[in-house]
């Protein structure tokens, strides 16, 4: 071949690329996304200037999914804040997107278990079912988890606050102070409260969103009290030593109704347990023996019947073992 072709050649590919990085250069300059928001803020700082109708925020905005065609599909679904403030709540990176992949590859591989197995469809189906709510599981127990670890965190939060304002800080400098002093995750989320502040969000939005993020009533408590001190007046030092000494106490009371209730919480797991785990040795052992629960009608009618009279047992269970204190 002739070398002055293979020259040419790559001369005209390397002119191809440079074309392209041009124009792309070019257009993000322009018109990019970084472009638009400056400009924004230029108009917004500029006298009389208009700005789109989205109303500008220093705070950072928590997103759906990273792509925005997949944000506007996730915006259908139903209760859709929700689950996101509860994955925030739980302290997991998750976004709603990362979540419903999770769902949708737990519940394929139900599925495909069931298809190895050579269950009938019901089955198969209520076995993707169930797989599908693996994630949802996993999520309910951090947060209940995290939850707990920010209620035990709290008084201690209170007294840093009371004692910091006794020693004549002020009240932003004393959540500054526990978000240094305390470990996460309260002491994250005090922190987190304390920049919103200098970034110039006021006081009570500030609180109000921590209350958001932290689904404890005692902090709610916590942050009505300061909010009614800003306006009423009052020692917030005070108060805050009390408010720290009632959840105190009732977290030595949760602690007792716990280990009385430790038995029947016990009973309860293995209660709701051991029929799936009898049927599950039983299929890997004899097969044959209980086909008949998915092979005769009357079998599935029998399986029906009794998940169903578990599935009350397991919430009549559930609703004598929990104990709100």
């Amino acid at each position: 071949m002739n070398t002055s072709f293979i020259g040419f050649a790559v001369l005209a590919f390397l002119a191809i690329v440079l074309l392209i990085e041009s124009i792309y250069l070019f257009w993000s300059s322009h018109h990019g996304p970084v472009v638009k928001r400056m400009d924004e803020r230029i108009r917004a700082l500029s006298a009389g200037g208009n700005v789109s109708a989205e109303q500008l925020s220093i705070l950072k905005q928590r997103m759906l999914s990273e792509s925005p065609a997949l944000t506007r599909l996730l915006l259908v679904l139903p209760r859709v804040h929700t689950l996101d403030r509860q994955l925030q709540q739980s302290g997991l990176t998750w976004s709603v997107a990362r979540f419903v992949t999770y769902a949708l590859l737990s519940g394929l591989t139900g599925l495909f278990i069931g298809f190895v197995l050579h269950v009938p469809w019901t089955v198969m189906l209520g076995l993707a079912g169930a797989s599908a709510l693996l994630p949802l599981m996993v999520l309910r127990r951090k947060r209940g988890k995290r939850v707990l670890q920010l209620e035990r965190q709290l008084p201690d939060a209170a007294d840093l606050i009371g004692r910091a304002l006794r020693a004549g800080h002020s009240f932003p400098a004393a959540l500054g102070m526990v978000g240094e002093e305390l470990p996460n995750p309260l002491g994250g989320e005090f922190a987190l409260a304390f920049d919103e502040i200098n970034y110039g969000v006021s006081m009570n939005d500030a609180l109000l969103n921590m209350v958001n993020r932290v689904p404890v009533d005692d902090l709610r408590y916590f942050v009505i009290a300061v909010l009614i001190q800003r306006e009423a007046g009052g020692n917030l030092a005070e108060i805050l030593g009390c408010i720290s000494n009632i959840i105190r106490e009732r977290l030595k009371l949760l602690g007792k109704v716990r280990v009385l209730s430790a038995e029947g919480r016990l009973s309860a797991w293995i209660l709701g347990l051991l029929p799936f785990v009898v049927v599950g040795v039983l299929s890997l052992l004899n097969p044959g023996y209980i086909k008949v629960f998915w092979a005769d009608p009357t079998g599935i009618r029998l399986a029906v019947s009794a998940l169903t009279m578990m599935l009350f047992g397991i919430l009549w269970m559930r609703k004598v073992i929990r104990i709100r204190v």
